[in-house]
């Protein structure tokens, strides 16, 4: 009389962990680019106060403020993923452009940069667009992609 087989074979539990491992290889990337991603959003949100700030001072003066201190806000901004906020300007007129760059830290990476540019018009309203900066275009938002370098688009 032949025993009933209990339980699993080695070869059934050797295909499981294959298939475990090869979900699990398709699936961490898109986690972590997906927590990149998340992180960049970071760097937009303290942007968002800066934005305001520098949208203020525009309609106020007519021009855009040389730095943090000039357009009344802090000048060490940082988060989680973000090491600085800082501002500048392209021109000294109303004609220049006001600039946001948001400068990411190890959790990006390191050094990379989002940069959003404001141009004004003669109403004191100002436009806002998102030119991408050195981060890679994939952890940019959807907003930021309209403008692409090649060398980054990896």
């Amino acid at each position: 009389m032949k025993t009933m087989q209990k339980g699993f074979t080695l070869i059934e539990l050797m295909i499981v962990i294959a298939i475990i491992g090869i979900l699990a290889a398709i699936a961490l990337p898109a986690y972590q680019d997906y927590t990149k991603r998340s992180r960049v959003s970071e760097g937009l949100s303290l942007a968002g106060g800066a934005k305001s700030a520098l949208t203020e001072y525009y309609a106020s003066n007519n021009k855009w403020p040389a730095n943090n201190a000039e357009a009344g806000i802090a000048d060490n901004i940082t988060g989680n993923a973000v090491s600085g906020v800082t501002v500048s300007r392209d021109g000294d007129t109303a004609a220049g452009k006001g600039k946001i760059t948001v400068t990411f830290n190890d959790k990006v990476k390191s050094g990379d940069t989002l940069i959003m540019e404001g141009v004004g018009n003669d109403a004191g309203s100002v436009k806002w667009t998102c030119t991408g900066g050195t981060l890679v275009t994939k952890y940019r938002p959807s907003e930021c992609r309209g403008t692409t370098n090649p060398a980054t688009s990896g």
